[in-house]
């Protein structure tokens, strides 16, 4: 048992009166009666962005059209990730702390991806640089990806790439792709990120292929290659299925 968790019982024993008497596992006995229990804090976050109710009522309009037309309506939210050849520093099993590997030069790679919000099917494309040019060549690959769609709203956020003269003027020529923006700073509403989360969890921290750079790409790759047709899980997992406040607008629709 961790000895914070420990000292948290005594702190609490010590404050309680009526707990004094009580062994620490009597007092965790007494928090459980009353539901309570250790739970991971979090920040509370908000958006500065003053549109953001008229922004997010936008969002759910769109995510609405997709579930009630989705033969012909395409919802996907789009955003861009990063990851280094060096491991990403995470807690692990074992008898003594484990050291991340560092060796020869750090490198850096870039994925732009799409994550469709009803199929979960997941396209991205990837290079050392993720710019102008790549996303222009990422609205073309959307288009021809949906034949079928007569409207496409690529959601994302408002890095400064996506609403460069040059990409809208290359958008002009996609019609059927509509831009949806999202409140600045409010990634919460990009369900994509948490797909990223994923991805940093499974293949990234800790790994041990610090000298075989290729072989971490081709590992991102394939994590990412397993939702090319879709997953269910991935949708429970980044909150479009279950009870999430966006799950319960598509299935409101």
């Amino acid at each position: 048992m961790k000895a914070d968790v420990l000292e948290t019982r005594r702190t609490i024993r010590g404050a309680v009166g009526w707990l004094t008497e009580y062994t620490l596992s009597g007092v965790w006995r007494v928090l459980q009666s009353y539901g309570l229990r250790l739970h991971a804090s979090c920040a509370r976050l908000f958006s500065p962005d003053p549109d953001y109710r008229r922004k997010v009522r936008r969002l759910h309009c769109c995510l609405r059209e997709a579930a009630r037309r989705p033969r012909t309506v395409v919802a996907l939210f789009l955003d861009e990730f990063g990851y280094q050849r060096w491991p990403e520093v995470a807690p692990t099993w074992g008898l003594a702390a484990a050291v991340a590997q560092r060796a020869g030069n750090n490198q850096q790679w870039r994925t732009l991806g799409a994550l469709n919000a009803l199929t979960g099917q997941v396209n991205y494309l990837d290079g050392y640089i993720v710019g102008r040019q790549q996303l222009r060549q990422f609205y073309a690959h959307l288009d021809h990806l949906y034949p079928a769609a007569t409207r496409l709203y690529v959601i994302q956020d408002n890095w400064n790439i996506h609403t460069h003269p040059d990409v809208l003027t290359a958008l002009a020529r996609y019609p059927r792709i509509r831009p949806v923006w999202l409140p600045t700073y409010a990634p919460w509403l990009n369900p994509i990120e948490k797909l990223w989360r994923w991805l940093r969890q499974d293949v990234l921290k800790m790994h041990r292929w610090v000298e075989d750079w290729p072989r971490v790409k081709q590992r991102v790759h394939k994590f990412l290659d397993q939702f090319a047709h879709g997953s269910s899980d991935l949708l429970r997992y980044v909150g479009l299925v279950g009870k999430g406040k966006l799950a319960t607008v598509l299935n409101t629709s």
